[in-house]
């Protein structure tokens, strides 16, 4: 026998008062008490009808179907919110309302990357600017080489096989933080003429440049992410391209920018961490950019509880350990959307889940996590893919 749920036609409202269905909803965390009467949130509504057997019926006994009682509902991106539900309800786990959150929990960790320092050479550096490949090249073939060997700066010869030239190529970020850094000048353009160019073709560059700009100034190495559909691949400090003369340093991490003015699609975002995970690289996100004058604050959906030894965490004896965020594929987040996301779980000293729900409804779980780099006035995350 399935719950018998009630609906008032006048406040949208979704109760239970039948003695057993009320008792059923209370052992598996579902609803609000209020003397007697179980008060039931749309998600928890639907899920009882689509899952539960449940029976909906108005004040004059008509029944209403799943349809006819999600239309009744305003909640924005109804249909994503419910999917993520019943996903995370599918698996034994127990969510309840974001409103029910308070104080700090205390589950939001700090991921503690190492302390490092670039020390620029002492160099008097000339090259020649290539604008239309956005590319600078020394052919001072003895300093191209240490400036490769001990710093990591350019590529020497031909990737993975050094001896094969003589020149030291630099792509632009490489360019700029040169001619800031380490005394490089370009015979035929200035710092200038160099970020004006990269601006005309990617209008982000300077937010992208401040990103490899922080993270080079900690000694850590950026190298393109093109292979793996990101903007960078990442080395810790001390990684050398030489260094190991039998086989060649993988990096283990990439690092993908999300400006806070820009937009993307779900699945476009979603897929580069997918590839990132595909050749086992943890996916760091930056958010560069000053935050909007007006901010909105960004409503995250449910408070999830998880596993613990021996069975499931619960409200009665547990504490919540993510705040969801319900998104679909088809629709797209903003970086400020997003910032604002992972801003609201840290003040609430919780995880972030992004929970992604695709065409067929099947839930894709991404965790978030703050990350620490020593002496950066900015913020970074990991972004992992979870089975919950």
């Amino acid at each position: 026998m399935g719950v018998k749920l009630e609906f008032d036609r006048e406040t949208n409202a979704v109760t239970v008062s039948e003695p057993e269905s009320v008792g059923a909803l209370v052992r598996g965390f579902y609803g609000k008490m209020d003397r007697g009467t179980i008060m039931l949130t749309p998600e928890e509504a639907l899920y009882l009808i689509d899952i539960r057997n449940g029976e909906i019926r108005d004040k004059s006994l008509n029944e209403l179907k799943f349809n006819e009682l999600a239309s009744k509902f305003t909640t924005p991106k109804l249909m994503a919110r419910y999917f993520t539900y019943k996903d995370w309800r599918d698996r034994g786990l127990i969510l309840r309302p974001v409103e029910e959150a308070h104080g700090d929990y205390g589950m939001n960790p700090v991921k503690r990357y190492p302390k490092g320092v670039f020390k620029p050479p002492k160099y008097a550096l000339q090259g020649l600017f290539f604008s239309e490949d956005l590319v600078a090249v020394i052919d001072d073939e003895t300093t191209g080489k240490e400036l490769y060997d001990n710093y990591w700066l350019g590529q020497f010869g031909s990737y993975k096989a050094e001896h094969r030239g003589r020149l030291l190529k630099l792509d632009v970020y490489e360019t700029v933080f040169m001619m800031k850094h380490c005394g490089l000048s370009l015979a035929n353009s200035t710092q200038g003429d160099v970020v004006k160019l990269a601006k005309k073709r990617r209008p982000d560059f300077p937010l992208m440049y401040q990103v490899y700009e922080d993270w080079r100034l900690h000694g850590f190495i950026l190298k393109s992410g093109f292979k793996f559909g990101t903007h960078f691949r990442l080395y810790f400090p001390n990684a050398s391209p030489t260094r190991e003369i039998e086989k060649w340093i993988h990096s283990k991490h990439v690092i993908h920018v999300f400006p806070r003015r820009s937009k993307m699609i779900i699945s476009e975002w979603a897929r580069a961490i997918r590839v990132a995970h595909s050749v086992k690289k943890t996916f760091i996100l930056a958010i560069p950019g000053s935050r909007a004058k007006k901010q909105r604050r960004q409503e995250l959906d449910f408070l999830l509880y998880h596993r613990k030894k021996g069975g499931i965490e619960t409200p009665k004896d547990g504490r919540p350990r993510f705040l969801m965020f319900s998104l679909s594929e088809e629709e797209q987040i903003g970086g400020e959307e997003l910032a604002q996301a992972i801003e609201e779980s840290k003040a609430k000293g919780l995880e972030l889940m992004l929970a992604i729900a695709d065409r067929e409804t099947a839930v894709t779980y991404y965790k978030v996590r703050r990350i620490q780099l020593p002496g950066s006035k900015y913020e970074y995350y990991e972004i992992d893919w979870q089975q919950p």
